[in-house]
C-alpha cells in the first residue's frame, strides 16, 4: 500500500496519520508514501495504474482504495463527483480547515483506531497552517513554534525524498522533536535567510498592481519565495497572484489576504480549477504547461481579481 499525499504540511500530516491508522488497525501492512503536486493531474486517470494506493489531501481518484480530502475543488470532472459516495474507506469534508482532522475522526469512529498522543497537536497546527489562521503576518513569517519551523523548512527541501522522510518523522515524533532534527533545522535556518531575501526583493518584482491586488513574477532562481510577503509588505491589498519556479515547472498561486479578507465571495479554488489546479475559497494554485502559458494565465487571473473588494 502506498499513500499519495499533497506535498505540504497538511498533506504530510495526513499521510503520517493514515499510515499509522492503516497499520495499527490491521487494514494494511508495509505502508509507504510519496508526495504529489498539481502537475500530476495532467494524466490523473492513468496515475498509479495497477497499484494498491490511497490519496490524501488531494484530488479524488476513482481507483484509490482509501481517499480523504477537504478541498472544494477536489473533483476534476462531474463524472468523478457522481462516483463518490462516503463509505468506510473514503471521506470528504469541504468545511474542514485541513485534512488530518477528517482522517482522525473517521478512523476513530469507523475503524476503532487509537491515535498516537502527538497527533492531536499535529492536527491542530495543520488547521492553523493550511487555513492561514496565524494570529498575524508577523507570526506567519517570524514565528518560532515547532510546527511553523517545520512548515518553513519544507520550503527549502533539498529534494522530494525529504518530504517523505518528514512524513516518517511526523508519524513517530512530537513536533518539537521533528523541528529539532538536524536535517530539518538546517532547512529551517536556510528558510529564514530566504525569507529575508524574499522580503527585500519582492517589491521590485511586482509587475502589475491595483488598489486591491498585485501580480508578482518570482520565476528568477535568484528570487526567494515567501508565501505571505505580499500581505506583510502590502497589508492594504486583498489578493496576490505570484509566478513561482518549481521542479515541475512554473507554478501560479493566487491568494487572498488572511488579515484583510475581501468582502467578495469570489472562490479562488474554483477559478484555478479552470486551469487544471484547485484550492479553497481563499487560496488556489495551478501548474501551467510552459513559460508563455504561465505568464498568460497569471495575467488573466490577475485581471479577474484586481477590482474585487
Amino acid at each position: 500500500m502506498r499513500i499519495y499525499y499533497h506535498r505540504d504540511f497538511d498533506g504530510m500530516a495526513s499521510a503520517a496519520i493514515l499510515a499509522d491508522a492503516l497499520e495499527q488497525t490491521g487494514r494494511e501492512q508495509s505502508v509507504r508514501w510519496a508526495g504529489v503536486n498539481f502537475d500530476r493531474t495532467l494524466n490523473w486517470e492513468e496515475f498509479a495504474v495497477g497499484q494498491n494506493f490511497a490519496v490524501v489531501d488531494f484530488h479524488f481518484h476513482r481507483r484509490a482504495r482509501y481517499w480523504f480530502d477537504h478541498h472544494p475543488t477536489t473533483f476534476l470532472t462531474e463524472e468523478d463527483a457522481s462516483l463518490f459516495t462516503p463509505d468506510d474507506q473514503r471521506c470528504f469534508d469541504p468545511t474542514a480547515p485541513s485534512c488530518p482532522p477528517i482522517i482522525l475522526q473517521h478512523t476513530v469512529a469507523r475503524w476503532g483506531y487509537q491515535p498516537l498522543p502527538h497527533f492531536a497537536e499535529l492536527s491542530k497546527w495543520s488547521n492553523i497552517i493550511d487555513a492561514a489562521k496565524y494570529g498575524s503576518a508577523d507570526q506567519a513569517l517570524f514565528g518560532t513554534e515547532p510546527a511553523i519551523r517545520v512548515s518553513r523548512a519544507l520550503t527549502c527541501a533539498p529534494d522530494h525524498s525529504f518530504h517523505d522522510k518528514v512524513v516518517g518523522f511526523m508519524r513517530k515524533r512530537p513536533l518539537l522533536q521533528v523541528a529539532n532534527d538536524p536535517s530539518i533545522d538546517r532547512c529551517y535556518q536556510r528558510s529564514c535567510r530566504n525569507r529575508d531575501n524574499a522580503l527585500e526583493n519582492f517589491s521590485a518584482n511586482v509587475q502589475m498592481r491595483s488598489p486591491y491586488a498585485l501580480l508578482a513574477d518570482l520565476r528568477s532562481r535568484k528570487i526567494r519565495r515567501e508565501r505571505f510577503a505580499p500581505f506583510y509588505l502590502n497589508p492594504e491589498i486583498h489578493y496576490a497572484v505570484t509566478l513561482l519556479p518549481t521542479r515541475a515547472g512554473v507554478h501560479i498561486t493566487v491568494a487572498s489576504n488572511p488579515w484583510n479578507r475581501p468582502k467578495s465571495e469570489f472562490h479562488l479554488g474554483n477559478q484555478m480549477k479552470k486551469y487544471g489546479g484547485g484550492g479553497h475559497q481563499g487560496v488556489g494554485g495551478c501548474n501551467p504547461p510552459d513559460e508563455a502559458t504561465a505568464l498568460q494565465w497569471a495575467q488573466e487571473i490577475y485581471r479577474e481579481v484586481e477590482n474585487l473588494a
